[in-house]
């Protein structure tokens, strides 16, 4: 389904990723893990069309999409729920989730979503004409997961999920990804919860200074020596 090959991307002279190159089949659940710094961020906005590489391809369903415009790649079936939520916090939730139906797409089949997206999380039903400032950590990521979904994504791809969540919420957010996945939704999902990330991941690839230092299925890299010691503790 996506397919990164050799790219490269620049801050001014500063670079943040170095021949990076990585698959996401469809149906997956792929990881990407790092420190802070690594480059997670930039490679999701490169992918996302909020940053063009320098050199190197990103094919999304055999189309090359490095240098479409984002509006156009979240038409093509791709979605970014960002770091820290970032919301639209003088909104409601209601008026949050319906902003990402933006497309023409989206927006014709907007209050069907609506329903599926209050189905997987109820709570945000019950809170939809409640502004986004005053909801919990654990409510605002869900309107995040919500709003992403709107878009009636084909690729969903995570950026930071459990950033300012209790452990406890952290594995709820990775129930609805996997429940995402069972609906036929493509996860590719960056964390620095390294421990269960690869636990729920089928494959992982690790990312430092801006290349892909290891890669393969999430159980086994939970036992690789480098990455126990590097990111688990042991």
């Amino acid at each position: 389904m996506l397919e990164v090959s050799n790219l490269n991307v620049f801050y001014g002279k500063s670079q943040a990723l170095r021949d990076v190159s990585l698959k996401v089949n469809e149906r997956e659940i792929v990881a990407l893990v790092g420190t802070n710094g690594a480059g997670k961020t930039t490679l999701l906005n490169t992918i996302s069309g909020l940053l063009h590489p320098a050199s190197g391809s990103v094919e999304f369903l055999g189309q090359r999409i490095e240098s479409l415009a984002a509006h156009r790649i979240v038409k093509l079936g791709v979605c970014q729920i960002p770091e820290g939520r970032k919301l639209f916090s003088d909104m409601t939730v209601g008026e949050n989730l319906e902003m990402g139906a933006y497309s023409s797409a989206a927006g014709k089949s907007k209050e069907e979503t609506l329903e599926q997206i209050y189905q997987v999380f109820p709570v945000l039903k019950e809170r939809r004409r409640q502004s986004a400032k005053n909801l919990s950590g654990g409510e605002r990521q869900m309107v995040a997961i919500g709003r992403g979904l709107m878009s009636n994504p084909k690729l969903c791809m995570f950026d930071e999920p459990s950033y300012g969540l209790a452990p406890r919420l952290f594995s709820d957010v990775i129930e609805v990804i996997k429940r995402l996945r069972e609906q036929g939704i493509t996860i590719f999902l960056v964390e620095q919860n390294v421990r269960q990330t690869l636990k729920t991941a089928d494959r992982a690839y690790v990312l430092e200074n801006g290349q892909i230092v290891l890669e393969g299925k999430g159980e086994d890299l939970l036992q690789n020596e480098q990455v126990k010691t590097a990111y688990l503790g042991m």
